[in-house]
């Protein structure tokens, strides 16, 4: 009898914390988004990273991680150009128009690996640490920056010869990096720190570092609009702070596991992409932005990249049905837009 006793015990105190848990989650709402389309891809049910686009060229590059493969699409057909084989566990992906230029990293190599834009033809292999992720373009220095994740440095890379000059220490887990153009500087992530470490890309050192208060190992960055949004995958949340100066300015509730965040500008609309496959939306009018929807879209949507010129949002799912891949595209609704 003791023993059931201390097992109702038990019981009862799970489900406590389970229903306290579901009353601070936040509410969903539903997103102020509409689906136009779902493009099946090539390849197996497996994990996507990341994904870039070059709206001048109707260009998106989708990161197939699970396949190491890069596809490269054309947004007015929706069809598939290209096929990047040859890049195992690829992670992040960025898209350098005025070079015609994409940069991957293929963190299964340890490798930066430099694409021909217009050939989908690789021009270089470098290495780039154990677990290269996230990259960034400084145009002032002619560089790409890469997050060695594990390794905790930013390589840097001469983006026009594809070969690394310079290997910089963040005393961390290295998350997200994005160039800051008011600024001319690197802010990344350094997120077993909660901590934005500024670096001057010029000469490479570490000017400060910001703390990044109430969140929890802050893995997700996005710069836009004169301000930083950072992701907090441990604890759900997107904080925004005011640059240059890094002042904080609120916080967002957003889906568990934020990982991937981009904007359109021209609707001022932030997306927050988690692993859980739920989409947050927030205008940004408001300084601290204010959150729009927050819902699912599908299982594993974590990933998303918008068009600024026509406000199509991509999103790359390993299983649209059936087992196979696909990209969903949707639009904002027009009472949804700010």
């Amino acid at each position: 009898m003791l023993i059931i006793g201390a097992v109702a015990v038990l019981v009862a105190a799970v489900i406590g914390v389970q229903v306290a848990w579901r009353m601070t989650r936040p509410a969903s709402e539903p997103l102020p988004l509409s689906t136009v389309a779902t493009v099946p891809l090539p390849g197996h049910d497996s994990r996507f990273d990341y994904a870039d686009l070059d709206a001048g060229a109707h260009r998106l590059f989708l990161a197939h991680m699970g396949d190491g493969t890069l596809l490269e699409l054309d947004t007015r057909t929706n069809t598939v150009i290209a096929t990047v084989a040859d890049l195992p566990t690829v992670t992040g992906v960025i898209v350098v128009p005025e070079l015609h230029r994409v940069f991957a990293s293929a963190a299964g190599a340890g490798q930066v690996v430099t694409i021909d834009e217009d050939t989908a033809t690789v021009l270089a292999r470098a290495p780039a640490g154990s677990f290269p992720d996230g990259l960034a373009y400084v145009p002032t220095t002619g560089q790409v920056w890469i997050s060695d994740e594990d390794g905790g440095t930013e390589t840097v890379l001469d983006a026009r010869t594809g070969q690394p000059v310079a290997t910089v220490p963040l005393g961390g887990e290295a998350g997200n990096v994005r160039y800051d153009p008011a600024g001319d500087r690197i802010l990344v992530d350094v997120q077993t720190a909660d901590q934005i470490a500024v670096i001057d890309p010029h000469t490479r050192t570490i000017l400060s570092r910001a703390p990044v208060p109430d969140c929890d190992h802050d893995h997700g960055l996005l710069v836009a609009d004169g301000r930083a949004f950072v992701g907090c995958d441990g604890n759900n949340k997107v904080i925004v702070f005011a640059l240059p100066g890094l002042t904080e300015l609120g916080a967002l509730d957003v889906g568990d596991g934020p990982d991937v965040l981009a904007i359109d500008p021209a609707r001022q609309l932030l997306y927050v992409a988690a692993e859980s496959g739920e989409v947050t939306t927030a205008d940004l009018r408001p300084a601290a932005g204010r959150v729009t929807g927050r819902a699912h879209l599908a299982d594993n949507a974590h990933v998303v990249a918008v068009d600024p010129t026509t406000g199509r949002a991509y999103f790359p799912v390993p299983d649209t049905g059936a087992g196979r891949p696909g990209l969903v595209i949707t639009t904002p609704d027009q009472e949804g837009q700010p």
